[in-house]
């Protein structure tokens, strides 16, 4: 099945990064593979180390490559483990973190990102999970209340984080929550119908700390960035794009860190957002910031 996935802010994107001739670039997110693409056909002879801890996604994207000029090498695992590539400190001219989830993850994956399909709570980015990673439908099946509404509230800003959580131990006692139909079908249930008519989606913010629990994605970003920033040269720069408050104030709170440390400048000060005319052709970019720093 081809990539769906429309790239969010993307001339925004390659432009602030400055690229020198045959660029050097990390690729964080490969994702849809926007972002390489791009960079492969204005910049013939780079160099590309795409990451995705999804390989599924480079199986969708990879033949777009292929016609063009440049050395797209693709390593399966997650950006917290920069530092294990073998790739030096201080060698690459840019490095690109795109932190929303694929169109081709949300609506493709049969891994339950999604509450608009029906399809087992799994909710993690590996392709082929092992039987002892986390899921969502152990969060939701095995957790104590108390847990789950921490979650809800600390990772998807849910106001009604604690009713949800009640309502997912009501209801497994009853019968195992197996597919995200039956945990779409608990929220509705559980919140006001206001709040399941509302702008989002009812259940857009349970999905979202579900999604954020299993994958451990703060605490991924935390050491992504830093293990991106070393990879940087002098005068060099890192782009992200985050779609959520909890992304971006870890982003906005380590930039500000280096500046103040005097180790990088910022290009924005303010994040660069998606305009009109993109939010009507996806309008999934709508939420998206985008910060770019240049390391000293």
């Amino acid at each position: 099945m081809d990539s769906i996935h429309k790239t969010v802010l993307l001339k925004e994107t390659i432009e602030g990064l400055n690229l020198p001739d045959k660029p050097v670039v990390i690729d964080c997110t490969f994702g849809g593979g926007g972002h390489s693409l791009k960079i492969c056909q204005d910049y013939p002879g780079a160099k590309l180390i795409a990451l995705d801890q999804d390989k599924s996604v480079f199986e969708k994207a990879k033949e777009k490559f292929e016609k063009e000029n440049c050395n797209l090498v693709f390593s399966n695992q997650n950006f917290r483990d920069l530092d294990k590539l073998n790739f030096p400190d201080n060698s690459v001219d840019a490095v690109i973190f795109d932190l929303g989830l694929s169109s081709d993850q949300l609506e493709n994956s049969g891994r339950g990102f999604s509450f608009i399909t029906n399809e087992p709570l799994l909710m993690t980015m590996k392709e082929n999970p092992l039987p002892e990673d986390l899921t969502a439908g152990e969060i939701v099946n095995t957790w104590e209340e108390k847990n789950i509404a921490d979650v809800l509230y600390g990772f998807g800003e849910e106001r009604y984080a604690r009713r949800i959580a009640r309502a997912i131990v009501a209801a497994r006692a009853r019968k195992k929550i197996e597919t995200t139909f039956d945990l779409v079908a608990i929220i509705e249930a559980a919140v006001p119908r206001a709040y399941r008519k509302g702008r989002l989606h009812g259940a857009t913010r349970t999905f979202q700390a579900l999604r954020i629990t299993v994958n451990d994605e703060l605490g991924a970003l935390k050491v992504g960035l830093a293990a991106g920033f070393r990879k940087l040269k002098t005068s060099s720069r890192m782009a992200v794009i985050s779609f959520h408050s909890l992304e971006d104030r870890i982003v906005k709170n380590f930039f500000k860190q280096l500046k103040e440390e005097n180790k990088a400048v910022l290009i924005n000060k303010k994040p660069i957002i998606p305009q009109e005319e993109e939010i009507k052709s996806n309008p999934r970019s709508r939420s998206a910031k985008l910060r770019i720093i240049s390391r000293l």
